[in-house]
């Protein structure tokens, strides 16, 4: 089968949305399928970030004027198109002469552009861009679901719409994400020069999005500073300006440790060596990094919001998004090491349903379905 995969626009800095292009791209290889992977070039946009300004506009004419030039010219060799991510839906009305889907991550962003709360507010053009989007969602023979909570969003907005052809797809691990041995993985975090790796840590992973509730975490660990003994970790973009006055305000300069952008490699050791992971997510369309903590030996513990529950099952500690006394309990539970055992045996168990090669073998039944009904 010829698969041609429309991946996202890299000076966007969507990373996770990368990943996920990258790894379907690499498993289908891997199950003998030919592969494409094209995405939008940057030719008129120069800058590594296209969100602001005039880059943003550059950007747009990347995205919306030279690429479906470019993705005319390449039609005609797949067998079936997947769009890895939703945001590029407008793409669809390129493709009605050749069977294909697109992959709905979360509706966040649309729901914004709507009115809602969901911590993602939208500019004047911002709304007007989630509004196409949601209509040219409507002409997709095939929406993927990564999550019950984004399907559920998607039946709701587009409720006129048939309901029939939107699927759920449960995301796969996006890395091969492995539990180290205590001496590997403490020998990779010695050498991050800001970081105190005797000291035990409790992990977050994600960037300062209002959604995912950093403000949150920072006052739960003020409530557990007496307690407990250990470090706050907080990898992936920059705390904000915000973010770093309350630190400040609670006097908590000395537990709270930034790690910007780890890779793969060092992130793994940090699952691997965290006390706890700690993910009181307000929002999420599925929640990659509470699973790639289970999948490395690391007692989750996060909110009652969106995909979450869904995702962890009964494997995680889970608390409402507004519980920061309850999260604090928790991790002064965990300090028993026979609980801490039990929760990490459950999140490892957990794992073995995001293999790459269920979420493959699930994407290849859907290629399957549009090409019998071609």
């Amino acid at each position: 089968m010829k698969v041609l995969l429309i991946g996202n626009y890299e000076p966007d800095s969507q990373e996770s949305m990368q990943r996920f292009a990258n790894m379907l791209q690499t498993g289908l290889i891997k199950m003998g399928h030919e592969v494409r992977l094209i995405r939008p070039q940057p030719f008129f946009s120069t800058s590594q970030r296209s969100s602001n300004g005039l880059q943003k506009w550059l950007g747009y004419v990347d995205k919306f004027i030279l690429f479906p030039y470019q993705l005319r010219q390449v039609i005609s060799w797949a067998d079936v198109v997947h769009i890895c991510d939703h945001s590029n839906a407008m793409y669809i009305k390129h493709l009605q002469d050749v069977p294909h889907l697109v992959t709905c991550h979360d509706l966040l962003a649309v729901r914004g552009a709507l009115g809602e709360d969901t911590d993602c507010p939208a500019s004047p053009t911002g709304k007007i861009l989630q509004h196409w989007i949601l209509n040219s969602l409507k002409q997709a023979p095939i929406v993927a679901c990564v999550s019950t909570s984004t399907k559920q969003d998607l039946e709701k907005l587009l409720k006129p719409s048939s309901t029939k052809n939107f699927r759920l797809v449960l995301n796969g691990i996006n890395h091969s994400y492995k539990a180290l041995p205590p001496d590997r993985s403490a020998a990779k975090l010695e050498s991050v020069a800001e970081f105190d790796a005797s000291k035990p840590f409790i992990l977050h992973v994600g960037s300062s999005l209002k959604r995912k509730n950093r403000d949150g975490i920072i006052r739960i660990i003020n409530r557990v500073r007496d307690e407990w003994d250990g470090q706050m970790v907080f990898a992936g973009t920059p705390l904000t300006a915000d973010l770093v006055q309350l630190i400040k305000q609670l006097n908590l300069q000395e537990r709270i440790v930034q790690i910007i952008e780890p890779d793969n490699t060092l992130l793994e050791a940090f699952y691997s060596k965290a006390f706890a992971f700690l993910f009181p997510s307000r929002f999420e369309g599925f929640g990659w990094p509470v699973v790639e903590a289970q999948a490395c030996g690391c007692p989750v513990l996060c909110s009652d919001r969106t995909s979450l529950p869904e995702v962890v099952g009964e494997s995680a500690l889970i608390r409402s998004v507004d519980d920061e006394a309850g999260f604090a309990a928790d991790i002064l539970r965990l300090t028993d090491p026979l609980e801490r055992e039990t929760w990490i045996k459950k999140g490892l168990k957990n794992v073995k349903r995001f293999t790459p090669e269920i979420m493959l073998s699930e994407y290849i039944k859907l290629y399957n379905e549009l090409l019998i009904g071609k």
